[in-house]
């Protein structure tokens, strides 16, 4: 797999490429090394987005060739601009908390996509690439073969029905991402991963679909909802990530502009059916007097 010219990437100030949690030497030399890359938003970081590494590591253990030798959370630049995206220094700390509270032996944070502009998804998949090949030289097996380390994009299903609709990605990304690299997608409720396949049909053998055997519908949109509303998110997340929420005091004005016109709305709706009650109930007292005065 070729690489990536160094120069075509900034670093943020004081960068340095996590690799403590890196297997450096393989258990398998038949096997195939392989890294896996989840990007997203993580605000906040939840179980689910964990478990997705625990299940992308039982499905290749069980249908593949790979061998899993590092995984990393990305998440996503401030640039990105997307609705209740928390500030990254919040987000990067969440998820290296919740890294360390799992202990995990392979999963990392990588703060680099973060503290910069914007990048595409493509583009961070090439920093990988870059970092893992080319800077650390790869992994080994016991005997000492070197071997480069494959670069896989890590998702949940709503990313490859993004994919799979017209204009959304560019065709150059999309080759770049499924047909250089890859990815496990893991199933979520409610999607048609199916079709949304089908569409993408050319890069079909890179395009690992991995079923939930349990479901879990956690979402970082619904524990931001959960919070605003002042309801207990413990145990949908971990409990440092709980913890450092509530002594932050994060995500309870983040409602976005939409749900603050909803609740406007709502508001609004309240006072105009009190109004309308106390203009009937006025109503109702005029015509009684007029009776009482008809009637005396």
């Amino acid at each position: 797999m070729a690489t990536t010219s160094p120069q075509q990437f900034t670093s943020p100030p004081n960068y340095s490429f996590p690799h403590d949690r890196l297997t450096r030497v393989m258990r398998d030399p038949s096997k195939i090394p392989i890294v896996l890359i989840a990007c997203g938003s993580f605000s906040p970081v939840t179980y689910l987005h964990l478990r997705m590494f625990e299940m992308a590591k039982d499905y290749v253990r069980q249908n593949t060739d790979f061998e899993i030798v590092g995984g990393y959370l990305s998440p996503v630049s401030d640039q990105y601009k997307k609705a209740g995206l928390l500030s990254a220094s919040h987000r990067v700390h969440m998820c290296t908390i919740a890294a360390d509270e799992i202990s995990s032996p392979w999963l990392m944070v990588d703060p680099w996509e973060a503290f910069q502009s914007y990048q595409r998804t493509a583009v961070v998949l090439d920093h990988f690439e870059h970092e893992l090949n080319v800077v650390l030289g790869g992994v080994q097996t016991e005997d000492g073969e070197h071997r480069n380390v494959q670069v896989k994009l890590l998702a949940g299903s709503d990313l490859i029905m993004t994919m799979s609709e017209p204009g959304v990605w560019s065709a150059k990304d999309l080759e770049h991402i499924l047909g250089r690299y890859g990815c496990f997608i893991i199933e979520r409720a409610g999607t048609d991963v199916d079709q949304a396949t089908d569409s993408l049909a050319h890069w079909r053998s890179n395009i690992h679909i991995i079923s939930q055997l349990i479901q879990n519908d956690v979402s970082s949109t619904k524990v931001r909802l959960f919070l605003r509303r002042g309801l207990s998110v413990r145990y949908l997340l971990p409990s440092p990530v709980v913890d450092y929420i509530d002594q932050n005091g994060l995500y309870i004005d983040e409602a976005t502009a939409a749900e603050k016109g909803k609740e406007r709305e709502q508001q609004q709706q309240l006072a105009n059916d009190s109004k309308k009650e106390a203009a009937e109930r006025e109503q109702q007292q005029l015509a009684n007097d007029s009776k009482k005065e008809a009637y005396p």
